[in-house]
């Protein structure tokens, strides 16, 4: 019978003789939701400034995404050490072994973390957030849990990444399924046995295809379901070795990854693409493909998301590289069509290592189910709408989350005329700064709706961002400021700001999850402020010198 994970890890700590972290009725002055990049860089900057703060984290352990996330292939794709934080005391005794690490790997690093900043003596593990509203009368939070305990906080802060809240396709009789299904954010953390297995692949975003590409070296067979074809790039994946590591570049090349567009350590040239010849544009994509990673989406030609054309001279090239590497035919025009299904780069590019390779062999298969849909999960398989019935032992769900504001609607937040925020946002969202919202007093979130989140490298925004909420409440405190709310007004504008930055792009034209298209029913919108990371940076940094768009008392 088909079967979900619901929980995965060792044992939590609990609370020590003292310690109030788990307490039934907690009082704090700052209470973070999230122990992934987000909540652990809230937590230590906060502690250094002398804010009691703690955290309450649904999972077992800190590390956000990368707890959750152990399904075969699960990597990062931003390049250390781009993907770590920025803290001396974290990096200088701490090298990574490739480009881009895996869960395992990340997980260890979380624990580093924790040995350098000692966060866990102040999060609550297995502690799901059900509700919370601000009550005007003791000007705090109150914050409800899963199991019946209740938090009090002056602030309230959500770290809860833009992947919290899992998506599941609405199939008929999916739990008649005799097999093994998983969705990926819930794979066993004991690992799924596919060898010698037939394994089907159901969603083409990063994580499909890394199960696929992962899976496939040991399975019968692995069939990938494909509503839209993923425009991967080449990871180009390697060792790193210690020597390569140089601590003594770290201080500036973070200092650098604030001056890009995305937070990584390269950026857009100045140059547009037809300002180069046929033959230099060819060879300017052969160099930026070649090094592998983002830099073909990220680090080429400035017009490439903005201009229609320059972005096919984008996506011929890659459909030439990519329908290269694969001799069947049928799968070369399923995989790699020669018409774009949407601009290049309009949807995150995953990054791969074998994947074309693996699906092109004959025992392999990717199916359109633009063409024949999926109807229903049988006993022993999944029935698309030509009748045809393909038999499995193994189902991954790689069918994505609601992202971005999926997790902030899910926990039961209401403003403070008790009306949910999953209702205000019911036709469409609302923030100020992509870190604050009218109506909900003393709370600020990070690393989620119209900040620079799916546009950027994660500690980045994180550290952006994070700056600025600890830089406000510090504020606050200095300048005894009790309350601080939102405008709707500065709600309004901030919205107009994303939408005109976005509508001048190309993004638009593609249905992403980066505008909310992912999920069956979501209002379609830009989800993520497309200005980057330094432009935003300044706007926020402006706002912060009197509170503009803010009410005070």
């Amino acid at each position: 019978m088909a079967h979900f994970r619901t929980d995965i890890g060792a044992t939590n700590p609990q609370a020590s003789p003292g310690n109030d972290t788990y307490a039934k009725e907690l009082d704090t002055e700052v209470l973070i939701v999230g122990a992934g990049f987000g909540g652990i860089y809230l937590m230590h900057k906060l502690r250094q400034l002398g804010f009691k703060s703690k955290i309450y984290e649904a999972g077992k352990e800190l590390g956000g995404i990368w707890h959750w996330n152990c399904y075969p292939g699960a990597r990062v794709d931003s390049m250390i050490p781009i993907y770590e934080y920025s803290f001396p005391e974290i990096y200088e005794d701490w090298t990574w072994s490739v480009k881009y690490p895996g869960f395992v790997e990340l997980r260890k690093y979380f624990e580093h973390v924790d040995k350098k900043l000692d966060i866990k003596k102040d999060v609550a593990f297995d502690t799901r957030v059900v509700g919370a509203q601000f009550d005007r009368l003791s000007g705090k939070w109150i914050v409800k849990t899963e199991d019946d305990r209740t938090a009090k906080s002056r602030y309230l802060l959500l770290a809860t990444g833009f992947a919290a809240k899992r998506h599941f396709p609405d199939w008929m009789s999916i739990a008649k399924f005799q097999g093994e299904i998983h969705h990926s954010s819930f794979w066993p953390d004991t690992g799924v046995d596919v060898k010698g297995k037939r394994v089907a692949v159901v969603g083409t975003g990063s994580t499909g295809v890394q199960i696929a590409q992962e899976t496939a070296k040991d399975a019968a067979s692995v069939t990938v379901f494909q509503r839209t074809p993923n425009l991967a790039l080449p990871m180009h994946q390697g060792p790193v070795s210690k020597e390569n590591q140089d601590k003594s570049r770290y201080p500036e090349l973070f200092k650098h990854r604030m001056t890009t567009f995305a937070g990584f350590q390269y950026d857009f040239i100045k140059k547009r693409t037809f300002d180069d010849s046929p033959e230099e544009r060819e060879a300017f994509f052969e160099e930026r493909f070649d090094k592998g990673g983002f830099e073909f989406w990220l680090a080429t030609y400035d017009d490439m998301l903005f201009d229609e054309k320059a972005n096919d001279e984008a996506y011929n090239f890659w459909a030439k590289k990519t329908r290269a590497r694969i001799s069947d035919p049928r799968k070369r025009d399923i995989l790699a069509p020669l018409t774009p299904p949407h601009p290049f780069g309009t949807k995150r590019p995953s990054l791969e290592q074998n994947y074309y390779e693996m699906l092109d062999k004959p025992e392999n298969d990717v199916v359109d189910i633009k063409k024949t849909p999926i109807v229903e999960v049988t006993e022993t398989g999944i029935k698309t709408e030509d009748g045809k019935i393909r038999e499995f032992d193994v189902i991954a769900l790689a069918t994505g989350f609601d992202s971005v504001t999926g997790g902030m609607k899910n926990m039961g937040l209401k403003d403070v005329d008790g009306v949910e925020l999953a209702e205000k946002w019911k036709m469409g969202t609302w923030s100020y700064l992509g870190m604050s919202c009218a109506g909900f007093p003393n709370m600020f979130f990070l690393y989620g709706p119209q900040g620079p989140t799916a546009f950027s490298n994660g500690p980045s925004c994180v550290e952006c961002q994070g700056d600025w909420i600890v830089d406000a409440l510090k504020k606050l405190k200095d300048e005894d400021i009790k309350y601080i709310d939102t405008t709707r007004e500065a709600e309004e504008t901030w919205r107009q700001k994303v939408t005109e930055l976005s509508d001048k792009t190309l993004f638009p034209k593609a249905a992403s999850w980066y505008m909310g298209a992912n999920i069956p029913g979501k209002r379609r919108e830009q989800l993520n402020y497309a200005g980057g990371i330094p432009m935003y940076e300044k706007e926020c940094r402006e706002v912060l010198d009197n509170f503009d768009g803010f009410i005070t008392a």
